[in-house]
């Protein structure tokens, strides 16, 4: 009987999956996530994992793990592994696509409304017992109808928050993506733009790109003094896009006027982060993903994925297909 190693706990759904198919599972039992001596441990007594974006799945654990069939990250992205090595070992990789496209921007889009209508901070003056009268001049946030969205990664998460901003508000689209999109140009009358344009002409920026050697710290002091002093900078990809000393000067500085972020850069954030204190700032952990269904059918998919590549069979989010060459 194959068996199967789980760095977290995760939805029944994908427990149940595995199981029912025949398969022994080892769910990591505490809250607090394995470091990295206990991952190894475990996963040595198995023949598939299903890791968490923040297990670091690098060569030396790869190689360490040699007898492992499959490995499935129960996220989209997959930074956190290392694919070559693992391609080079043979072990099939999956991840959980699509499936979370719908509650990431919806997520991002909550965040834009938020710090647009500087929702935490005047929940803040009440919470903090300052609310004492009706002020003409307090907390006054930025419409957004009309207003012209820059979204970076046109992917399907990008491709949504386009569309929600769009409906909702009528926004201008204009992207910065490695490739073009016509069908997205045509349908929502949306422009590719070299990323300076989208940093000079965006009152939204929306961060949905991969994060790789390309995108490491692409949004830093030179890049937020080229927004506009009252742009809003949004991210739920993965904290390292942004550099977070670059992006607390521009906030307290007034070099831009908000920002919402579900990732940060480390992560987790520590309590006495100074962006946190900042009234301009909305930050969530890394819960964009967080709903009954997203999540669960990420255990669905993760659980299948794991299935199928002990039976070497094609995974249904499979990032190393050559690997069965």
């Amino acid at each position: 009987m194959d068996k199967v190693f789980i760095s977290r706990r995760i939805p029944n759904k994908g427990i149940e999956t595995l199981k029912n198919a025949g398969l022994e599972v080892k769910v990591w039992g505490s809250a607090i996530p394995p470091i990295h001596e206990e991952l190894l441990e475990m996963t040595a007594q198995a023949d598939a994992l299903i890791c968490m974006l923040s297990d670091k799945i690098d060569s030396s654990f790869l190689k360490k793990n040699t007898q492992l069939k499959v490995i499935s990250n129960y996220a989209v992205g997959f930074n956190n592994i290392d694919i070559s090595t693992a391609t080079e070992l043979g072990i099939p990789i999956g991840n959980t696509p699509d499936v979370l496209t719908d509650a990431t921007a919806d997520h991002a889009f909550t965040l834009m409304l938020a710090v647009a209508r500087k929702i935490l901070d005047s929940n803040r003056s009440i919470v903090e017992n300052k609310w004492k009268n009706w002020e003409p001049m307090g907390f006054l946030g930025q419409d957004l109808r009309g207003r012209t969205l820059g979204i970076v990664g046109m992917g399907r998460i990008g491709q949504e928050m386009a569309r929600l901003c769009q409906s909702a508000f009528d926004m201008k689209i204009i992207y910065f993506s490695n490739t073009s999109k016509p069908e997205i140009d045509k349908k929502m009358q949306a422009k590719k733009v070299s990323f300076e344009e989208l940093l000079e002409q965006s009152d939204v920026i929306s961060v949905h790109t991969s994060l790789n050697e390309g995108t490491k710290s692409i949004f830093n002091k030179e890049a937020f003094h080229k927004m506009k002093k009252s742009a809003i900078f949004i991210n739920t990809s993965r904290g390292e896009v942004h550099d977070e000393i670059d992006l607390r000067e521009a906030l307290g500085s007034g070099i831009i006027w908000g920002a919402g972020l579900d990732v940060t850069n480390p992560e987790p954030m520590s309590a006495d982060n100074p962006l946190l204190s900042l009234p301009n700032v909305v930050i969530t952990p890394h819960i964009a993903s967080a709903t009954v269904d997203t999540r669960a059918n990420m255990a669905l998919i993760a659980a299948q994925n794991i299935i199928k590549g002990l039976k070497k069979e094609k995974l249904i989010g499979f990032v190393n297909p050559q690997v069965y060459k």
